[in-house]
This record gives structure tokens, C-alpha cells and sequence, in this order.
């Protein structure tokens, strides 16, 4: 099978990338940017348990052209969020009709809106719970742990043993929007992590960034409820239940934590919003409190917590500063 990773940033390189470590044929597509780093550095590979696999640029299959997406079987589309509308272009004009489009992207949206555009091709809903940083240019960093989800359906099936000859954990799921929605619970640390300015082991260690988090899940949940969208329980807690884990002392929600199987964090690890924020890049912030911001328009009613976020988070993406748990948690609890 031949794979097209179409975005080859931090997660289109670290799952291509350990596809073709394993000897899959995986080409990958990308910015001029992206491709000329690994065109000089090849693509470095490590993870929180401390593996580490050097592919060196004369084994790396690259181009930053979407002709090349013409030889695919199966497209990994890893592109973020703003950027799926210009994707599927590439997809209708230059991949072949059928070819299976599998969308590892951020939010709840993005296979919907691919479907509306890409009639050809069927479009299969992933996603990646762990975080991927990039210590240095060609390096990508597993730093976080978790199992990639991908819709339950025939096409999916050559992915399983490829993954499996990765080391890539891969659960299949009848429904992923309900997988897709507790990813996006999840998620919703991502922007108090850019606010916090901190890497995601010492923020999550603050109580009062925790409790922001928590004030985000609760208005979330509620909303959920009143759309009768059930997320999926994705660890050792179900979502009804996390924002009073997060809310717990600090003393208490480390035990707990050791106890309770949570996900491994890299003390490095960063959320990928706070990764854009210092490369001055636009976040994915409307893709994923922006999410939630829309369900409660839909059902007439609104979202101040999640909406003040994201205006904070524009301000951060103007040059604003880090802001303390404390004085995040003051302008939340302000806007609820």
C-alpha cells in the first residue's frame, strides 16, 4: 500500500514517519518549508519511553506538490484545521476517485466538511490523542501517550497491520463522533496551556490552570447534554467526571492520577496550540472551544467561558502575555 501523509508537520511526520520506519511506502507531502528541513536533516523520531529511529533524507519519500498525491492508496490527512478546505482541493483535483481520505486532524468538524467536498473519495474520521512536539528542526517528540482511533470500516482495514508493524496503537470505532467529541474535551486544555505559557506537566500540576480547564469541560458537557451528543469514554474516567478530578487539590489529584492509569506526560510536552503560538502561527482555537462556542449557537443558547477564551487567545496571538492560573481562572470565572 502506498501512503500519501499530506501535511507532513508534527503529526503527519511523526505517524508517516514511523510508518516508513517500519518499512511501509509513505510519501510525504508539505510546505516548502517542512519538506526542505527534511530534504537536509532527514526525520529524527523519539517518544516519552526514550525510543529513538533516524531516517536518514535519502530514505524519505518528499514533495511539495499535490500531484504527487496521484499514486496514493490511502491519503493521511494531517493538515490543521483552517487548512482542510485547500486539502481536499488537492485531493478532488489530483488523487485518484476512490482513494480513502483518513482525517488525523484536531476538532469534530473536519470530516463532515471533507465529505461535503470530496463526493470520490471515501472520508474516514481519525484522531491522535498524544502530542508531538519538535525539539529541533527534523526531530518530532512523542510526548504524551494514547491509542490513534480510526472509524470501523473496510477500507480501514490495510492500516491495521501496518500500524501494528509500527508500534502505532490503533483502536477501531463504530462512532467516532462520540470519539471525535471526547477528544475535543480533552482538547480544550490545549488554549490554557498556550495561556499558562508552561509545559503540560507543570501547568497540569497547578490547580487553579486545572480548574480553568474544568470550568471549559463543565460548559461543554452541558451543552452536550442538551444536544444529546454522549462522548466516549476514552481513560480510566468517563467525561462526566473529569472536570471534579481536575478541580481536586493538588495533593489529591496526584495521587489519584498515579492511581488512575492517566495518560504518561513528557515534562517537556506542550499543547500543539501553545507550539503555535510561539512559532507566531493562527491556531486551531475556533476548532476546538470555537466548537463549542458553535453548538451552543446552534441550540440558542451560548458559551461565555470557551468565547472568552478564544479571546484570549487572540490576544495571545497579537503578542499578549502568559497569563498566571490565577488570573485566568479570576477572567473565566468573570465570564461564567
Amino acid at each position: 500500500m502506498r501512503i500519501a501523509v499530506l501535511g507532513a508537520g508534527l503529526i503527519g511526520g511523526y505517524v508517516g514517519g514511523r510508518l516508513a520506519a517500519a518499512g511501509a511506502d509513505v510519501t510525504f507531502i508539505g510546505r516548502p518549508r517542512q519538506i526542505d528541513v527534511l530534504r537536509e536533516t532527514g526525520l529524527t523520531l523519539s517518544d516519552l519511553d526514550e525510543r529513538r529511529v533516524v531516517i536518514p533524507p535519502g530514505k524519505l519519500a518528499l514533495a511539495t506538490e499535490a500531484a504527487a498525491l496521484a499514486d496514493a492508496d490511502m491519503i493521511l490527512l494531517t493538515v490543521k484545521s483552517p487548512a482542510t478546505e485547500g486539502a481536499a482541493a488537492d485531493i478532488a483535483a489530483h488523487a485518484r476517485p476512490g482513494t480513502p481520505v483518513v482525517s488525523l486532524q484536531n476538532g469534530v468538524s473536519n470530516p463532515e466538511r471533507l465529505r461535503a467536498l470530496l463526493a470520490d473519495h471515501p472520508v474516514i474520521a481519525g484522531m491522535v490523542p498524544f502530542n508531538v512536539a519538535e525539539p529541533a528542526p527534523g526531530h518530532v517528540h512523542q510526548g504524551t501517550s494514547g491509542h490513534i482511533a480510526i472509524e470501523d470500516r473496510p477500507e480501514t482495514a490495510p492500516l491495521v497491520p501496518l500500524f501494528a508493524a509500527a508500534g502505532l496503537p490503533l483502536d477501531l470505532h463504530s462512532d467516532m463522533l462520540a470519539v471525535a467529541w471526547a477528544k475535543l474535551l480533552i482538547n480544550l486544555n490545549n488554549a490554557i496551556n498556550a495561556l499558562s505559557g508552561l509545559p503540560l506537566a507543570a501547568q497540569l500540576a497547578d490547580r487553579d490552570y486545572r480548574r480553568c480547564f474544568a470550568l471549559c469541560q463543565r460548559e461543554a458537557l452541558k451543552l452536550m447534554a442538551a444536544a444529546g451528543i454522549v462522548p466516549a469514554q476514552l481513560g480510566p474516567l468517563p467525561p462526566s467526571r473529569m472536570p471534579f478530578m481536575l478541580s481536586l487539590p493538588d495533593w489529591l489529584f496526584r495521587r489519584l492520577s498515579r492511581r488512575g492509569g492517566t495518560p504518561k506526560i513528557d515534562r517537556l510536552a506542550r499543547s500543539s496550540m501553545a507550539d503555535d503560538l510561539v512559532a507566531r502561527r493562527k491556531t486551531e482555537v475556533d476548532y476546538i472551544n470555537g466548537e463549542v462556542v458553535a453548538l451552543a449557537r446552534r441550540l440558542g443558547r451560548t458559551a461565555p467561558v470557551n468565547a472568552r477564551v478564544i479571546e484570549l487567545i487572540r490576544a495571545r496571538e497579537a503578542g499578549g502575555p502568559a497569563m498566571t492560573g490565577a488570573a485566568l481562572r479570576a477572567a473565566l470565572r468573570r465570564a461564567a
